[in-house]
Parts: C-alpha cells; sequence; structure tokens
C-alpha cells in the first residue's frame, strides 16, 4: 500500500467516478484502476461496488475512507515540515483577502513574496471581511487581510488581529474627464454626482451606505451592483465617479483621486490569524512581507495612508 494508491481511492470515492478522478489526479484511467486493484488485493477486500455510472463504498471502503485522508494529510503535513527545514525552498502559504485588497496591497504583497521565495506554493483566497474570519477559524487559510470600520468591526475572539494601515477613503473620476476640480469634497457634493456603486457585499459599500445615511443624503447611482474592477473601468470610461480605498488608485493615471471630507471616512487594514496555532515559516515569512508593503505605501501616499504601531493588537469587542 502506498500514497498513490490511497490519493486514487480517495479520489474515486470523493467524487464516484473513476474517469472524473483519473482526469483530477492527471492519470490514465487505465493506470487508476490498476492501482485501485491492486490496493483492494493487498487489503483483500472490495473497497467499490461497480456499477455501470454508479460507483459507491462497500463497507470496507467507508472503513478505509477517513483512514486514508488522514494518512495523506499527515504525509503532506511531514512535506511541509521538511520544506520548511529547507529553508523555505518549497511550502504553502493560505492568505485570504477582501477584493479591494486584492487590487492594491495584495498584488504588491504577492510579487514582492514571489521574489525572495519562488518554490512557496501561493493559495489566495478572495471574500468579505466576515466570511474569511470564519474560514480562518475553520483552519481553511493561514491568515487574512481584512478591513475594519467604526461600522463594522472585526470580531472573533480566538484570532489575533494586528493593525497594519489606516486609510482614507477617496473619491475616484477620471483622469482623461474629471468630473472633481477641487483638492477635496464633502459628503453633500459627492451626493450630488453619477455614483458608480459597488455590489451590496462589499464591506466599503456598507460604510459609505452609512455615512450617506447618518447625513441625511441619498446618492444618485448610476449604476449598482458592480464589482471592483468594472467600477474602476466605469470611472475610466467617464460614467460617473466612486468611493474606494486610497490604496486603489495608486499608479493608476486613469484615475484622478479626490480626498472626501464632512466627514472623513476611514477604514483600518488589519492582519487577522489564528492565536492557537504556530504559523510555518513560509506564513511568518509572509507577514514579514505585507508588514514590509504596507510601509512602504504609507510612504509613497502619506496624506491618505497611515501606518499603524506593528504591536498594535486589536482587542475583540466585548461579548
Amino acid at each position: 500500500m502506498n500514497l498513490e494508491q490511497l490519493r486514487g481511492f480517495v479520489a474515486v470515492a470523493e467524487l464516484g467516478h473513476f474517469t472524473r478522478a483519473s482526469e483530477t489526479l492527471h492519470l490514465a484511467q487505465p493506470s487508476l484502476s490498476r492501482q485501485i486493484s491492486t490496493l483492494e488485493q493487498e487489503l483483500g477486500a472490495e473497497l467499490f461496488h461497480r456499477a455501470r455510472g454508479n460507483i459507491t463504498l462497500t463497507a470496507a471502503g467507508e472503513t478505509l475512507l477517513p483512514r486514508a485522508r488522514r494518512m495523506l494529510t499527515d504525509a503532506e503535513a511531514i512535506r511541509t515540515e521538511m520544506a520548511e527545514l529547507a529553508g523555505l525552498q518549497r511550502g504553502r502559504v493560505r492568505l485570504g483577502a477582501t477584493p479591494t485588497l486584492c487590487i492594491s496591497l495584495v498584488a504588491e504583497v504577492l510579487r514582492s513574496f514571489r521574489s525572495v521565495y519562488p518554490g512557496v506554493e501561493l493559495q489566495l483566497v478572495e471574500g468579505g471581511s466576515n466570511l474569511l474570519i470564519e474560514q480562518l477559524a475553520a483552519g481553511t487559510v493561514d491568515m487574512a487581510l481584512v478591513t475594519m470600520t467604526d461600522s463594522r468591526p472585526v470580531t472573533g475572539t480566538a484570532l489575533s488581529r494586528t493593525a497594519l494601515l489606516t486609510e482614507e477613503l477617496v473619491v475616484v473620476s477620471s483622469a482623461a474627464e474629471p468630473m472633481i476640480v477641487t483638492p477635496t469634497i464633502d459628503l453633500r457634493g459627492l451626493a450630488g454626482l453619477p455614483l458608480v456603486a459597488l455590489a451590496e457585499s462589499y464591506d466599503l459599500r456598507d460604510a459609505t451606505d452609512a455615512a450617506f445615511r447618518a447625513a441625511g443624503l441619498t446618492p444618485s447611482p448610476v449604476v449598482e451592483g458592480a464589482e471592483m474592477d468594472a467600477v474602476l473601468r466605469f470611472v475610466e470610461r467617464g460614467i460617473g465617479v466612486a468611493v474606494v480605498p486610497a490604496t486603489v488608485p495608486v499608479d493608476r493615471p486613469s484615475l484622478r483621486a479626490t480626498r472626501l471630507t464632512d466627514p472623513q471616512l476611514e477604514r483600518t487594514i488589519v492582519i487577522a490569524h489564528r492565536n492557537d496555532v504556530n504559523p510555518t515559516r513560509a506564513a511568518a515569512a509572509m507577514r514579514t512581507v505585507i508588514a514590509r508593503t504596507a510601509r512602504e505605501l504609507a510612504a509613497r501616499s502619506p496624506e491618505t495612508l497611515h501606518l499603524v504601531d506593528e504591536q498594535a493588537v486589536i482587542s475583540p469587542p466585548a461579548p
């Protein structure tokens, strides 16, 4: 019995189909069938009921499945630990981040990290802050870059949360056809402009909607429900203006950023990880690169990006 046989067995058990399992494993179907047959011979028991178009586990297969999964997990853990000892020539980091951070801070982080640790596998999970906190708690990501505003705190008592940057929310318009010519704009002035609004799933949308409600203002959206990439493209085409984090228009000459005042809206970028799990060397290296990149971004745009003390650990809210 070997790991390849167990990997093939688990794939067939989970997918219920030899062809799909062989495609997932990038293995010829006859080779996969031989692996399973050899495994059954070695164990002295059939693992699958085979019928046309229907593959199900036998009692022996049901007994083997959880143990096979555990063995494969242990084998992966051993590989990771050995890679750690090899000086990060291999390894894996699972990073979660919000969509607005993926197109700004995270893009810079991944470029820097890959240049130093090209052999480390990077897995990126994109989602809202609440979803990423849930995935951290479930152990499906190693760390997450999330955002926090006064109206949306970061929760989760088993997590360590360290603030990196506080960034202003700015109003972007087309650099070719700017709709705003003043150096700043207040919320009342913004409410009178054609607004390209993000999808309601964005944390940023919650923050801007809350600010308009608090001021008793009703904005004038021309497009609603777009994802960040689409919002920026619409703004570049002169369709309207949008409220985005200050990191977004950095190095985007097609966008003109105007500071928002009265009120000034801010959010804090937070790196979160479980405090009951020791980070791997690869994860620790990723945190170092994230902190360094945050400092570099703050230095490039000091008016709207403010570095937070690296020791500023955010306490969870009281229950």
